[in-house]
């Protein structure tokens, strides 16, 4: 419950956020775009730190690292809520980012040392109840703060909780003895950070995180900005690479522990949480963004579409922790993939037309497939790993599902723009004088618009201003109908992407006998 508790709150502050940019726009008198940079700079400092925190806990111990991150994320929540401008909160925000950057890797590798295998299933549930319910809580608890109250708000509701989660972290969490060995070993030997390592570290998730955020806003290749950042990246990239391989080789604690890609266990787990994450952001932004603009409902609304969904997990993630102790985790995964794969099938018949009880059931459905994801994948991805690799299975694990939370996001905005450009200019063909059934619909509307039907003319000159509101009237619905398909486009793309995972199942070994829960 007390990493729990931490857990819950940093991500829910990286969905949060989201539907409260237009009030703090309008709050720091800024515009729309250069409010987006309040989610950006949490993203980018979030990813660097991400990897990082296993080697940062072996110079001052994880219960410390852990703690230092709630602080900080705490005082610069705070700070936060108190900035005056907008690049004092995107300061304030980077700051928060490193602090809930450490938060989720630690916290998972205290539950995998503190609970034996038998338990570990359980405990992961409920760890995952906090990962995969917030990020569906965020929209509507954001958008009802905001609403009723002030977005600084949003922020300064973390400080309470981190004092709390500082208070039960003191009294209940200890450090493992390993932890304090390797601490004391480092200390002996002197401090040595590996600054050329951390620098291209962040610079390769760092530009990746700012690739993904704002290449659809600056037409990806189509800007210097982003092509500059994407060949960064690849750099960076290949260059850490090379100089952890290097550091290991020399006998030095690199950074990002590659060795554990070696394992065919750990490689596959970490496609599989990376699916997860795009999967799981994707459809989360997906959904609520469909019903407020396509079928007009409101933010508290579409949150509540969302809302049953999250209590389906709630009810499902302890049955799927027990059912990790009695089941070959791969049969779960393989079995939350099927289910997943069905409902987007099922997804795929959006249409303007759909009620709210069926959006929610929709939904429901989907959730019931990503519960019995989230464990066992975690469960897998610990299988042969040393208890002093710990720390760097949960960094990578909990990098997979951010990246690929970043990437979902990423990939759903894009394809939105530009499959509704595509279905518009398809579908606008037939707009023309010679479809019969254009001209007559225009005349029917025309005769509307001018009160041949009940209705008063809409301007002095009627038959102008009627010829007008009627195409305004027909490219409105062809807009809607090009949308529509859009996002039936994505859900389609996304059904193939999740049924792909089902086959690498069977390149998983089958998990020994003693390595696996209840054994």
């Amino acid at each position: 419950m007390t990493v729990t508790l931490a857990t819950f709150m940093e991500v829910l502050d990286s969905s949060i956020a989201n539907v409260s940019l237009p009030h703090i726009a309008g709050g720091l008198g800024a515009t729309q775009d250069e409010a987006t940079w309040v989610l950006t700079a949490y993203l980018v400092a979030n990813a660097i730190v991400l990897p990082a925190g296993a080697y940062m806990t072996t110079f001052i111990g994880r219960k410390k690292f852990y703690m230092i991150c709630v602080a900080l994320f705490g005082i610069s929540s705070a700070l936060c809520g108190m900035a005056p401008t907008l690049p004092l909160l995107v300061f304030c925000r980077v700051l928060q980012g490193i602090g809930g950057g450490g938060l989720a890797p630690s916290e998972q590798a205290i539950l995998a040392d503190t609970f034996p295998p038998e338990k570990r299933g359980q405990a992961f549930a409920m760890y995952g109840l906090a990962v995969v319910c917030a990020p569906a809580i965020g929209p509507t608890l954001g958008g009802y703060i905001t609403d009723n109250f002030n977005w600084r708000w949003i922020f300064y509701l973390n400080v309470p909780i981190c004092l709390l989660s500082l208070y039960l972290t003191s009294r209940i969490v200890e450090d493992p003895p390993y932890v304090k060995e390797q601490v004391k070993k480092t200390q002996k030997g002197g401090i040595k950070l590996d600054f050329l390592g951390f620098g291209l570290l962040a610079l390769t998730f760092g530009s990746l995180e700012f690739v993904l955020d704002k290449g659809q806003e600056d037409d990806w290749l189509g800007s210097h900005l982003i092509v500059f950042f994407i060949v960064t990246m690849v750099v960076a990239f290949v260059l850490m690479i090379w100089w952890e391989l290097k550091q290991l080789k020399d006998g030095h604690r690199p950074i990002l522990n590659l060795t554990l890609f070696k394992r065919r266990q750990f490689a596959i787990s970490f496609v599989l949480m990376f699916v997860l994450g795009f999967a799981l952001y994707g459809t989360t932004i997906l959904i609520p963004q469909f019903v407020q603009t396509m079928l007009g409902y409101t933010a508290e609304l579409a949150g509540l579409v969302l809302s049953p969904a999250g209590v389906m997990m709630m009810c499902m993630m302890p049955v799927v922790g027990l059912l990790v102790g009695r089941i070959d985790p791969r049969k779960l995964i393989g079995y939350g993939f099927l289910m997943l794969t069905m409902s987007l099938l099922w997804m795929g018949n959006l249409n303007l037309q759909l009620s709210y009880e069926q959006l929610v059931f929709m939904r429901i459905f989907q959730a019931s497939g990503l519960a019995f994801l989230f464990i066992p994948i975690n469960t897998i991805a610990y299988i042969g790993v040393k208890q002093s690799e710990n720390n760097d299975v949960s960094g990578l694990t909990n990098l997979a599902r951010n990246i690929g939370g970043s990437c979902g996001t990423a990939f759903m905005a894009t394809m939105l723009t530009r499959r509704t450009a595509a279905h518009e200019s398809s579908m606008v063909r037939d707009l023309g004088p010679q479809n019969a059934g254009y001209r007559g619909w225009l005349k029917s509307l025309e005769a509307a618009f001018k009160g041949g039907n009940g209705a008063p003319p809409v301007s002095g000159r009627a038959s102008l201003g009627a010829t007008h509101h009627a195409q305004a009237y027909i490219y409105t619905m062809l807009h809607r109908q090009a949308a529509t398909l859009a996002y039936v486009d994505i859900i389609r793309y996304l059904t193939i992407f999740c049924a792909c995972m089902i086959p690498l199942l069977f390149f998983i070994p089958r998990p020994p006998k003693h390595a696996r829960p209840g054994h």
